[in-house]
Protein backbone atom coordinates (compact mmCIF):
# COMPACT_ATOMS: atom_id res chain seq x y z
CA UNK A 1 0.00 0.00 0.00
CA UNK A 2 0.89 3.29 -0.44
CA UNK A 3 1.38 6.09 2.21
CA UNK A 4 2.34 9.45 3.15
CA UNK A 5 4.43 9.74 6.32
CA UNK A 6 5.14 13.32 8.40
CA UNK A 7 7.66 13.64 10.90
CA UNK A 8 10.48 11.67 10.93
CA UNK A 9 11.61 11.35 14.83
CA UNK A 10 12.72 8.85 17.19
CA UNK A 11 8.97 6.61 16.68
CA UNK A 12 8.19 8.21 13.27
CA UNK A 13 11.69 7.01 11.18
CA UNK A 14 11.22 3.70 12.85
CA UNK A 15 7.69 3.32 11.87
CA UNK A 16 8.28 4.16 8.06
CA UNK A 17 11.30 1.65 8.47
CA UNK A 18 9.00 -1.08 9.49
CA UNK A 19 6.48 -0.23 6.59
CA UNK A 20 9.15 -0.22 4.21
CA UNK A 21 10.36 -4.03 5.21
CA UNK A 22 6.53 -4.61 5.24
CA UNK A 23 6.62 -4.32 1.07
CA UNK A 24 4.80 -0.70 1.60
CA UNK A 25 5.28 2.48 -0.60
CA UNK A 26 6.16 5.21 1.73
CA UNK A 27 6.62 9.12 1.06
CA UNK A 28 8.45 10.99 3.74
CA UNK A 29 8.60 14.58 4.73
CA UNK A 30 9.97 16.25 8.07
CA UNK A 31 11.48 19.68 8.36
CA UNK A 32 14.73 18.03 8.83
CA UNK A 33 16.66 17.68 6.07
CA UNK A 34 18.56 15.00 7.92
CA UNK A 35 15.47 13.49 8.98
CA UNK A 36 14.80 13.10 5.56
CA UNK A 37 17.81 11.42 4.43
CA UNK A 38 17.16 9.35 6.78
CA UNK A 39 13.90 8.05 5.73
CA UNK A 40 15.50 7.65 1.70
CA UNK A 41 18.09 5.78 3.37
CA UNK A 42 16.19 3.39 4.74
CA UNK A 43 14.10 2.88 1.54
CA UNK A 44 11.19 5.60 1.86
CA UNK A 45 10.98 8.64 -1.33
CA UNK A 46 11.82 11.61 0.97
CA UNK A 47 10.18 14.87 0.05
CA UNK A 48 10.84 18.66 0.86
CA UNK A 49 7.38 19.85 1.40
CA UNK A 50 3.79 19.31 2.27
CA UNK A 51 3.00 19.75 -1.37
CA UNK A 52 5.45 17.25 -3.05
CA UNK A 53 4.31 14.75 -0.76
CA UNK A 54 0.58 15.08 -1.41
CA UNK A 55 1.97 14.84 -5.10
CA UNK A 56 3.89 12.29 -5.25
CA UNK A 57 0.69 9.74 -3.98
CA UNK A 58 -2.29 8.29 -6.13
CA UNK A 59 -5.70 9.16 -5.13
CA UNK A 60 -7.35 8.06 -2.97
CA UNK A 61 -4.22 9.27 -0.87
CA UNK A 62 -3.50 8.55 2.66
CA UNK A 63 -1.27 10.34 4.74
CA UNK A 64 -0.53 9.51 8.70
CA UNK A 65 1.10 12.67 10.80
CA UNK A 66 3.65 11.85 13.52
CA UNK A 67 4.90 14.93 15.72
CA UNK A 68 4.43 16.23 18.70
CA UNK A 69 0.68 16.65 19.86
CA UNK A 70 -0.72 20.50 20.29
CA UNK A 71 -0.11 23.12 17.32
CA UNK A 72 2.21 20.94 15.38
CA UNK A 73 -0.27 18.29 14.32
CA UNK A 74 -2.79 21.18 14.49
CA UNK A 75 -1.45 22.90 12.42
CA UNK A 76 0.02 20.11 10.27
CA UNK A 77 -3.54 18.60 9.76
CA UNK A 78 -4.97 21.82 8.56
CA UNK A 79 -2.39 21.94 5.86
CA UNK A 80 -3.52 18.92 4.90
CA UNK A 81 -6.78 19.76 4.70
CA UNK A 82 -5.79 22.21 2.46
CA UNK A 83 -3.58 20.10 0.17
CA UNK A 84 -5.67 17.05 0.08
CA UNK A 85 -8.88 15.87 -2.29
CA UNK A 86 -12.05 14.48 -1.39
CA UNK A 87 -11.95 10.56 -0.37
CA UNK A 88 -8.49 10.99 0.73
CA UNK A 89 -7.43 10.38 4.60
CA UNK A 90 -5.39 11.47 7.16
CA UNK A 91 -4.05 9.04 10.23
CA UNK A 92 -2.97 10.98 13.28
CA UNK A 93 -0.67 8.93 15.23
CA UNK A 94 0.70 10.91 17.60
CA UNK A 95 -1.02 11.71 21.58
CA UNK A 96 -3.39 14.06 20.78
CA UNK A 97 -6.54 14.91 22.89
CA UNK A 98 -9.41 12.72 21.92
CA UNK A 99 -11.69 16.11 22.54
CA UNK A 100 -9.47 17.70 19.41
CA UNK A 101 -10.12 14.41 17.05
CA UNK A 102 -13.75 14.82 17.14
CA UNK A 103 -13.45 18.52 16.10
CA UNK A 104 -11.14 18.36 12.97
CA UNK A 105 -13.04 14.60 11.57
CA UNK A 106 -16.14 17.43 11.49
CA UNK A 107 -14.52 19.76 10.18
CA UNK A 108 -12.80 17.02 7.15
CA UNK A 109 -15.43 15.55 6.97
CA UNK A 110 -17.35 18.60 5.40
CA UNK A 111 -14.19 18.56 3.04
CA UNK A 112 -15.76 14.60 2.30
CA UNK A 113 -12.01 14.17 3.69
CA UNK A 114 -11.49 10.98 6.24
CA UNK A 115 -9.66 11.47 9.46
CA UNK A 116 -8.88 8.46 11.82
CA UNK A 117 -6.84 8.91 15.19
CA UNK A 118 -4.61 6.06 16.17
CA UNK A 119 -3.42 5.81 19.82
CA UNK A 120 0.72 4.34 18.91
CA UNK A 121 2.33 2.64 21.65
CA UNK A 122 5.65 0.99 21.52
CA UNK A 123 8.34 3.81 22.25
CA UNK A 124 11.69 3.58 20.18
CA UNK A 125 11.08 -0.52 20.75
CA UNK A 126 8.49 -0.35 17.70
CA UNK A 127 10.53 -0.88 15.13
CA UNK A 128 11.67 -4.78 16.20
CA UNK A 129 8.23 -5.32 18.53
CA UNK A 130 5.87 -4.06 16.41
CA UNK A 131 4.24 -1.00 17.85
CA UNK A 132 0.33 -1.79 19.72
CA UNK A 133 -2.60 0.22 17.74
CA UNK A 134 -5.71 1.80 19.21
CA UNK A 135 -7.95 3.59 16.43
CA UNK A 136 -10.83 5.21 16.07
CA UNK A 137 -12.44 6.02 12.92
CA UNK A 138 -15.21 4.70 10.42
CA UNK A 139 -15.23 1.26 9.74
CA UNK A 140 -14.89 1.35 6.25
CA UNK A 141 -11.76 3.43 6.47
CA UNK A 142 -10.41 1.99 8.76
CA UNK A 143 -10.87 -1.49 6.95
CA UNK A 144 -9.42 0.20 3.69
CA UNK A 145 -5.90 1.22 6.26
CA UNK A 146 -6.10 -2.00 7.87
CA UNK A 147 -2.97 -3.19 5.51
CA UNK A 148 -0.88 -0.58 7.30
CA UNK A 149 -2.02 -0.85 10.64
CA UNK A 150 -1.39 -4.99 10.55
CA UNK A 151 2.05 -4.08 9.62
CA UNK A 152 2.86 -1.48 11.97
CA UNK A 153 1.26 -3.64 14.76
CA UNK A 154 2.37 -6.80 15.90
CA UNK A 155 0.23 -9.87 15.55
CA UNK A 156 -3.16 -9.14 17.72
CA UNK A 157 -1.62 -5.69 18.53
CA UNK A 158 -4.50 -3.83 16.13
CA UNK A 159 -7.86 -3.02 17.14
CA UNK A 160 -10.30 -0.74 15.91
CA UNK A 161 -11.99 0.29 19.36
CA UNK A 162 -14.85 2.64 17.80
CA UNK A 163 -15.41 6.22 16.30
CA UNK A 164 -13.64 9.28 15.67
CA UNK A 165 -11.46 10.06 19.00
CA UNK A 166 -11.83 6.53 20.53
CA UNK A 167 -8.52 5.87 19.62
CA UNK A 168 -6.51 8.61 21.37
CA UNK A 169 -9.31 7.99 24.38
CA UNK A 170 -8.20 4.63 25.06
CA UNK A 171 -4.16 5.74 24.76
CA UNK A 172 -4.75 8.24 27.12
CA UNK A 173 -6.12 5.55 29.44
CA UNK A 174 -3.27 3.44 28.16
CA UNK A 175 -0.79 5.85 29.10
CA UNK A 176 -2.60 7.00 32.96
CA UNK A 177 -2.35 3.40 33.65
CA UNK A 178 1.45 3.26 32.71
CA UNK A 179 1.74 6.35 35.15
CA UNK A 180 0.85 4.25 38.08
CA UNK A 181 2.21 1.38 37.27
CA UNK A 182 5.65 2.98 36.96
CA UNK A 183 5.19 4.42 40.26
CA UNK A 184 4.57 1.66 41.83
CA UNK A 185 7.48 0.22 40.65
CA UNK A 186 9.82 3.05 41.44
CA UNK A 187 8.42 3.63 45.36
CA UNK A 188 8.96 -0.73 44.97
CA UNK A 189 12.71 -0.38 44.44
CA UNK A 190 13.35 3.13 46.47
CA UNK A 191 12.22 1.15 49.49
CA UNK A 192 14.49 -2.24 49.00
CA UNK A 193 17.36 0.48 47.80
CA UNK A 194 17.35 2.31 51.34
CA UNK A 195 17.18 -1.40 53.34
CA UNK A 196 19.38 -3.00 55.79
CA UNK A 197 20.36 -5.12 52.95
CA UNK A 198 22.26 -5.08 50.01
CA UNK A 199 19.89 -6.00 47.76
CA UNK A 200 20.92 -6.44 44.07
CA UNK A 201 17.67 -4.54 42.53
CA UNK A 202 18.59 -5.59 39.06
CA UNK A 203 18.87 -8.89 39.91
CA UNK A 204 15.43 -8.65 41.31
CA UNK A 205 13.85 -7.22 38.58
CA UNK A 206 15.43 -9.58 36.41
CA UNK A 207 13.67 -12.37 39.12
CA UNK A 208 10.26 -10.86 39.14
CA UNK A 209 9.93 -11.29 35.42
CA UNK A 210 10.05 -15.31 35.89
CA UNK A 211 6.58 -16.10 36.94
CA UNK A 212 5.39 -13.29 39.39
CA UNK A 213 2.41 -11.79 39.33
CA UNK A 214 4.15 -8.42 38.60
CA UNK A 215 6.24 -9.17 35.72
CA UNK A 216 5.87 -6.89 32.56
CA UNK A 217 8.02 -5.10 29.46
CA UNK A 218 8.40 -1.79 31.77
CA UNK A 219 9.71 -4.36 34.41
CA UNK A 220 12.10 -5.85 31.78
CA UNK A 221 13.23 -2.16 31.07
CA UNK A 222 13.75 -1.69 34.69
CA UNK A 223 15.91 -4.54 35.12
CA UNK A 224 17.77 -3.19 32.22
CA UNK A 225 18.16 0.37 33.79
CA UNK A 226 19.24 -1.55 36.96
CA UNK A 227 21.66 -3.59 35.42
CA UNK A 228 23.42 -0.52 33.62
CA UNK A 229 23.61 1.29 36.99
CA UNK A 230 22.62 0.11 40.37
CA UNK A 231 22.18 3.06 41.99
CA UNK A 232 20.89 5.09 38.94
CA UNK A 233 23.47 8.05 39.85
CA UNK A 234 23.77 9.18 36.67
CA UNK A 235 20.42 10.49 36.25
CA UNK A 236 18.01 13.21 38.13
CA UNK A 237 14.80 12.49 39.35
CA UNK A 238 12.93 15.05 37.13
CA UNK A 239 9.90 13.64 35.58
CA UNK A 240 8.22 15.37 32.66
CA UNK A 241 4.97 14.30 31.66
CA UNK A 242 3.17 14.48 28.11
CA UNK A 243 -0.25 15.54 28.79
CA UNK A 244 -2.07 12.08 29.16
CA UNK A 245 -2.35 11.98 32.70
CA UNK A 246 -3.61 15.00 33.09
CA UNK A 247 -6.26 14.66 30.56
CA UNK A 248 -7.32 11.49 32.14
CA UNK A 249 -7.93 13.44 35.19
CA UNK A 250 -10.13 16.03 33.36
CA UNK A 251 -12.12 13.31 32.57
CA UNK A 252 -12.22 11.53 35.34
CA UNK A 253 -13.55 14.56 37.24
CA UNK A 254 -15.74 15.20 34.60
CA UNK A 255 -17.30 11.70 34.98
CA UNK A 256 -17.18 11.63 38.69
CA UNK A 257 -14.57 8.40 38.37
CA UNK A 258 -11.98 8.58 41.44
CA UNK A 259 -8.06 7.80 40.20
CA UNK A 260 -6.74 8.11 42.97
CA UNK A 261 -3.26 6.06 41.95
CA UNK A 262 -3.15 8.24 38.54
CA UNK A 263 -3.74 11.44 40.78
CA UNK A 264 -0.81 10.40 42.91
CA UNK A 265 1.44 9.49 40.06
CA UNK A 266 0.68 12.78 37.99
CA UNK A 267 1.31 14.64 41.36
CA UNK A 268 4.44 13.05 41.87
CA UNK A 269 6.19 13.91 38.66
CA UNK A 270 5.19 17.53 39.87
CA UNK A 271 7.14 17.37 42.58
CA UNK A 272 10.03 15.75 40.84
CA UNK A 273 10.68 19.58 39.40
CA UNK A 274 10.74 21.14 42.26
CA UNK A 275 13.83 22.55 43.68
CA UNK A 276 13.09 23.46 47.66
CA UNK A 277 9.41 23.59 47.45
CA UNK A 278 7.69 26.86 48.95
CA UNK A 279 5.29 23.98 50.11
CA UNK A 280 7.84 22.17 52.15
CA UNK A 281 9.66 25.35 53.64
CA UNK A 282 5.89 26.71 54.41
CA UNK A 283 5.99 23.52 56.47
CA UNK A 284 9.51 23.95 58.20
CA UNK A 285 8.27 27.12 58.87
CA UNK A 286 4.72 26.48 61.02
CA UNK A 287 6.87 23.55 62.82
CA UNK A 288 9.20 26.08 63.88
CA UNK A 289 6.50 28.87 64.71
CA UNK A 290 4.00 26.56 66.78
CA UNK A 291 6.41 24.20 68.56
CA UNK A 292 10.24 26.12 67.79
CA UNK A 293 11.58 22.94 65.88
CA UNK A 294 14.88 23.46 64.37
CA UNK A 295 14.89 24.27 60.46
CA UNK A 296 17.64 24.36 58.23
CA UNK A 297 18.41 28.37 56.80
CA UNK A 298 19.08 28.36 52.93
CA UNK A 299 22.38 29.32 51.96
Amino acid sequence: MQIGFIGLGRMGLNMVTRLQRGGHTVVAYDRSADAVARAGAAGARGVSTLETLVEALSPPRAVWVMVPSGEPTESTVSALGRLLSAGDAIIDGGNTNFHDDVRRAQVLGAKRLEYVDAGTSGGIWGLQEGYCLMVGGKPDVCKWLEPIFLTLAPPDGYLRVGDHGSGHYVKMVHNAIEYGLMQAYAEGFELMHESEFKIDLGAVAGLWNHGSVVRSWLLELAARALAEDGDLAGLEGYVEDSGEGRWTLHEAIDRGVPLPVTSAALFTRFRSRADNPFSERLLAALRNQFGGHAVKKSS
